[in-house]
């Protein structure tokens, strides 16, 4: 797979614009902030961002939810701040994508606004309408059963046409119309927009639901009043029409990257419809399956988390030798929709925060695929800690709070528990320093700052040669410039160690030289018999001793290595 596209050699980063770093002082992130930390992003080494959206919005869920496409969101600054942002980053060698929102607008924009006036409003097939339905005693109902991915179901009643509009997400996000040629038109022309202003590529929001199932009720069982089916609108073979589509009239002639999220339960099968170079949709495809390796589900609070490696061992297996050589792959440990990695899978608060960091980091970033770090994983941030509804931004953890409640959930209990995967988690103010508002802002900020910003943040980690921020440079290094570069990016992968409930272990081989990544991930010691290969280097690690892998080896917590192998023949 070594035909060298640009974005197989880039080192990702993530930024959640609103979060970042807000340069004019009105509380909230912005593009300008962005363009005032290229120094930053350049120190840390990475060479690809993506942003999330700074689209015209009514934020009702920050940016996804909008309303102009051609517009920037004066919260987040003008075009013009956006034009220098791209400029500058290119001169830095740092190439731009951003969030392309294929599945929904905001219910303000025109086209919404328009579709909702009349049945036969020009503008009315942009979006999915339907008519109630009633039951035996003349109660009116939704089109369908099935449930929203915000909570409740997912249509809504417009009173001004006596019909529903369907909305997998928010009700102030209503689904587009794929099957309408005019929207196919008006989302080409939105992408060809932005890429002639210079973008570098898409991360394609939510793409695995632009297709929807014939609508008639889940036969799912579920004892809720609504059926979380998430396969009547996720990973149809419908949409695979719309993303040629989008390649063949948006996409082609650009040197862009496209990545798509995909949700709702994809398989490995599904990705390579996505991404497999032959079909022509997109690059790569962001996968969910690692992401609930733990018992979050079921964890009263974070003092219960604890990771399952097993599970996440084979999670990370099957997506690794399932794409390799077909496909393009993406890895990453969090976005903007997920729990901090320490929280989730490290141990956040203890004294093996910074050992567990790098450890994560360490299994994660020697895989294989385009690698993204989010925002303030570099410094390990952490989940903060809520105390009441009032410190939540996430309109669909709003949402299922309110309906629980009402159903006699004590409230308390609730945030401890359910906190422990809120989107909110990742959307904390940045940590640049342990000044003001963790110098995000001299105003008043939108967002909570974790009460930990004294200690865990960018300034200090530069100052220190040990912190987490320098051990990202190095792993950041080693990935995009030193002599193992070829074996991590284009390297078969293989697990080892696969029966082993503590350790993450693979091998990386590319023309005739290997790597061993080996990785305690747990907060107990770990035993590890010896292997039968002859070292080399040792690359990497997150202590400082010596390791023999010829003799039976006791792993410290989070003790991890990089480590140049012969194999015995």
């Amino acid at each position: 797979m070594n035909n060298n596209k640009w974005w197989k050699e880039a080192f990702g980063y993530q930024i959640y614009i609103r979060s970042f770093y807000d340069a004019n002082n009105d509380g909230i992130g912005d593009l300008q902030g962005i363009t005032e930390k290229l120094p930053y992003l350049s120190y840390l080494g990475v060479n690809l961002i993506w942003i999330c959206p700074f689209y015209k919005s009514p934020m009702d869920d920050n940016g996804y939810d909008v309303m102009d496409f051609y517009a920037v969101d004066k919260t987040y600054g003008t075009l013009e701040d956006f034009k220098v942002l791209v400029e500058e980053a290119h001169k830095r060698g740092i190439r731009v994508i951003i969030d392309l929102i294929l599945n929904h607008t905001s219910d303000e924009h025109s086209w919404f606004i328009e579709s909702r006036k009349s049945k036969d409003n020009p503008y009315r097939d942009y979006y999915i309408w339907r008519p109630p339905r009633y039951d035996e005693l003349g109660n009116r109902k939704e089109p369908t059963n099935w449930a929203s991915f915000f909570g409740g179901g997912c249509w809504e009643y417009d009173e001004q046409t006596d019909e529903y509009y369907m909305k997998i997400f928010s009700k102030k996000m209503p689904d587009l119309n794929w099957e309408n040629h005019q929207v196919q038109e008006e989302m080409v022309k939105v992408a060809k927009y932005w890429l002639d202003l210079g973008v570098d590529g898409f991360r394609v929001d939510a793409v695995a639901h632009l297709a929807k199932a014939p609508f008639v009720d889940s036969d799912m069982p579920t004892n809720y009043r609504y059926t979380p089916d998430w396969g009547r609108f996720s990973n149809l073979p419908k949409l695979h029409e719309y993303l040629k589509m989008m390649r063949k009239k948006a996409f082609s002639g650009y040197d862009l990257m496209v990545v798509g999220e995909v949700g709702g339960g994809a398989l490995v099968e599904d990705a390579l419809k996505y991404s497999a170079p032959e079909e022509e949709e997109l690059d790569m495809v962001f996968n969910f399956d690692h992401n609930w390796c733990n018992n979050s589900w079921s964890a009263k609070d974070r003092t219960e988390l604890k990771i399952n490696v097993p599970h996440l061992k084979e999670m990370f297996d099957k997506w690794q030798t399932g794409l390799f050589g077909k496909a393009w792959n993406a890895i990453y440990w969090l976005n903007h929709d997920q729990p901090r990695v320490v929280t989730h899978y490290g141990d956040d608060e203890g004294p093996l925060h910074d050992r567990s960091a790098k450890a994560l980091a360490v299994a994660l970033y020697f895989m294989w695929g385009t690698p993204f770090i989010y925002n303030g994983e570099e410094i390990g941030m952490t989940n903060p800690h809520f105390k009441s509804i009032a410190d939540f931004q996430d309109v669909s953890f709003i949402t299922q709070y309110y309906l629980n409640i009402q159903n006699g959930t004590d409230p308390e209990a609730y945030i401890a528990h359910a906190s422990l995967s809120t989107r909110d988690n990742a959307r904390t103010l940045m940590q640049w320093n342990d000044g003001l508002h963790g110098g995000f802002t001299k105003g008043t900020p939108w967002n909570l700052i974790n009460e930990n910003y004294r200690t865990i943040n960018v300034e200090s980690q530069i100052k220190d040669p040990n912190s987490i921020l320098n051990f990202y440079r190095k792993i950041i290094e080693i990935r995009t410039k030193s002599p193992f570069r070829n074996i991590i990016i284009y390297g078969s992968y293989e697990l080892i160690e696969k029966e082993h409930n503590q350790i993450y272990a693979y091998l990386r081989r590319f023309e005739g030289r290997n790597l061993l990544v080996l990785c305690n991930l747990t907060k107990e010691a770990a035993t590890v018999d010896k292997l039968p290969y002859t070292l080399e280097e040792r690359v990497l690690g997150t202590m400082d001793k010596q390791i023999n892998i010829n003799k039976k080896m006791v792993l410290e917590p989070y003790e991890a290595y990089v480590l140049e192998i012969k194999e015995e023949i």
